[in-house]
């Protein structure tokens, strides 16, 4: 069940648990990665080849696929090996023809020219087919990595959302997957093919003339080492990059809806110079990282150089002795172009695939966070009566500070339960805590007897209405907004709602009635006609129980009366929590319980409190006696 006003769904972790494609590539045991490849490690990703592994057991559902690519790439890389030894042909048959009396054999050399031109258009068409393949690879990986992260958040408990900035997550399913998904389709492809090209034109340079080779092969350390040793010093510094990619996209977030109050209190310099703060350090850090792996492809192409002369030098030697042809130089010389080409392309796509790699660590810190208790199996058959029973509860969210220690209470079916207290004393953790938001640390809640913790968390939302005193609205129509209480409901029920909860008295005076879009901030509305908005919400969900957590906080003293009204047609026969600082608004609830540090100091009716003379009615007082010192 979805909060009514708006807290997260998580009610979609049943319906993601049953999609059978991430339930084919989920853990057999519960894993943090929760619903991605089997067998992935339940370790955090700590360095490059782990991650790198992780890369690889993700693509388990790919590997037939990957086997067949490198089946293609084999032979596109054959096709291409093969053309400058057939172009040596066609040199020899010149050379020959020039050398000898006979004349050119143009037969001879147009077939050899044929050949070459078959291999060369053979080697891209195969290399065209490689790059489609790998695009879907790449695309289905990321649907599935999009999956499982959305699956991820629906899955995370409620305690690590608060503790994260909400930009940096927005980063990670967002920036960092479609990093990787550009990094991946830009690299493996061109990695393996480069791979195998090293290893084909390698055998054809030996093939030629093995004392060549050799030599070619002299730089092979160097480029090896100086690759290495540039990656080891860009990888912390992609890591940076992204790290602080997130965290501008949480600044930038946080200043864009916070907006009207950073004006209001005159704060834009404060949050211009946060935003050049981190902005420096992420062109620190990219810079770094560009400019450490830029140095790869210059280094390599050097060592290539270096290559050419030596084997210009010594091929030259070689032919003047007669030990070999002069159209099996230039074909070495082509190979041993080739031979650079690969390990400076291997070079360039490592400073891509670091980048991607250092954004799959980030997303896979966010899969492999702790996921909140599994759920039992739903009962839909059981009946809800709305008897809520605290019994010995104790809960805090640090466990230095306690909050609620073996608090127990008792609410009957049918009873309004008012809750009232100085602002921290748990109010509003009571009834998170009613909901599943968070788990206990001791004690138990029990519905209609039940152990709130044996029934799924869908199952005992989908009983309970809840509206908050901040609203949440989505970008949509107010019938659709009100109608995301009881997607069932009829257009007619949407507007009964709305009459009831004097809804339909204000949406008259929009230009499109109850067909007026609300853009994604809510702010082409008042915050008053947003609240009553979230309250019929509640209203159209029609639950057995009702939570209201200041829920006419933003309406007017006028509306505040008519919506009382409302609200008491919406607690009838619904067992209700109410947290309320006006207590005029409670003071016919059956049951006030006045809560201070965590703890319930006094229960019992408005007028039974009033009474007692202690904490409500100092309470009660203090908000008489400050309406008269506004008033005079």
């Amino acid at each position: 069940m979805t909060a009514i006003d708006g807290t997260r769904d998580d009610e979609r972790d049943d319906e993601l648990d049953d999609d059978d494609e991430i339930r084919s590539v989920a853990a057999t045991e519960r894993r943090p990665m929760g619903r991605m490849a089997v067998g992935v490690p339940t370790e955090k990703s700590k360095d490059f080849s782990n991650a790198v592994r992780r890369l690889w057991q993700l693509l388990a559902p790919e590997r037939p696929l990957l086997v067949a690519i490198a089946v293609i790439a084999l032979v596109s890389t054959v096709l291409n090996v093969l053309g400058p030894r057939v172009l040596g042909r066609a040199t020899d048959v010149i050379i020959q023809g020039l050398v000898t009396d006979a004349g050119i054999d143009f037969g001879e050399l147009h077939r050899v020219l044929f050949e070459a031109a078959a291999l060369f258009v053979g080697a891209a068409v195969l290399g065209l087919v490689t790059a489609y393949v790998i695009a879907g690879v790449v695309q289905r990986l990321m649907f599935r990595l999009r999956a499982a992260a959305e699956a991820k958040l629906h899955a995370l408990p409620l305690r690590y959302v608060d503790q994260q900035a909400r930009g940096d997550l927005l980063s990670r399913v967002s920036n960092d997957l479609d990093n990787v998904a550009q990094s991946l389709q830009q690299t493996l492809s061109q990695m393996l093919t480069s791979v195998l090209l090293l290893l084909g034109v390698a055998v054809m340079m030996l093939a030629i003339s093995p004392l060549l080779a050799l030599i070619a092969f002299t730089t092979i350390p160097v480029s090896i080492w100086s690759m290495r040793f540039i990656g080891r010093r860009a990888r912390p510094r992609y890591i940076a990059q992204w790290r602080n990619t997130g965290a501008l996209n949480s600044q930038i977030e946080e200043t864009f809806t916070g907006h009207a109050i950073v004006k209001a209190f005159g704060r834009q310099h404060e949050v211009e110079e946060r935003f050049r703060a981190t902005n420096d350090e992420l062109y620190e850090a990219s810079f770094g990282a560009q400019f450490m792996s830029s140095l790869m492809q210059p280094a390599t192409m050097f060592l290539g150089n270096v290559q050419y002369v030596l084997v210009a030098v010594f091929g030259g030697l070689r032919v003047a002795s007669g030990a070999i042809s002069v159209g099996d130089v230039q074909a070495f010389i082509q190979y041993s172009r080739q031979f650079s080409m690969p390990l400076t392309q291997l070079a360039s796509m490592m400073n891509v695939f670091q980048s991607g790699i250092a954004s799959l660590e980030r997303v896979l810190e966010l899969l492999d966070a702790e996921e909140q208790s599994a759920d039992p199996a739903p009962d839909a058959g059981a009946a809800v009566h709305g008897r809520v029973e605290f019994r010995e509860v104790t809960f805090s969210y640090d466990p230095d500070r306690p909050l609620i220690e073996s608090l127990s209470l008792v609410a009957e079916p049918g009873q309004t339960v008012a809750i009232v207290g100085p602002t921290g004393a748990g109010k509003t953790t009571l009834v998170n805590l009613i909901m599943r938001f968070y788990e206990l640390e001791g004690g138990c809640i029990t519905l209609d007897g039940r152990d709130i913790a044996t029934i799924s968390r869908a199952e005992l939302r989908s009983n309970i209405g809840m509206v908050l005193q901040d609203t949440w609205l989505f970008g949509g129509t107010i019938h659709d907004n009100i109608a995301y209480g009881n997607p069932d409901a009829t257009r007619e029920q949407v507007l009964e709602a709305a009459r009831a909860t004097y809804v339909d008295r204000f949406v008259h005076s929009l230009p499109d009635g109850y067909d007026t879009l609300i853009n994604e901030e809510g702010d082409n509305i008042s915050a008053g006609q947003k609240q009553l908005l979230t309250i019929a919400r509640a209203f159209l969900a029609d639950r057995a129980i009702l939570i209201l957590d200041e829920a006419t906080s933003s309406v007017d003293t006028r509306t505040e009366v008519q919506v009382q009204v409302a609200m008491n047609r919406l607690r009838a026969n619904r067992t209700s929590f109410v947290i309320a600082h006006r207590l005029s608004t409670i003071r016919g609830a059956d049951v006030i319980l006045v809560m201070e540090d965590g703890r319930i100091v006094e229960k019992g009716s408005h007028a039974e409190l009033l009474a007692h003379d202690g904490a409500y009615f100092r309470l009660y007082n203090s908000q008489f006696a400050a309406a008269v010192v506004d008033d005079g």
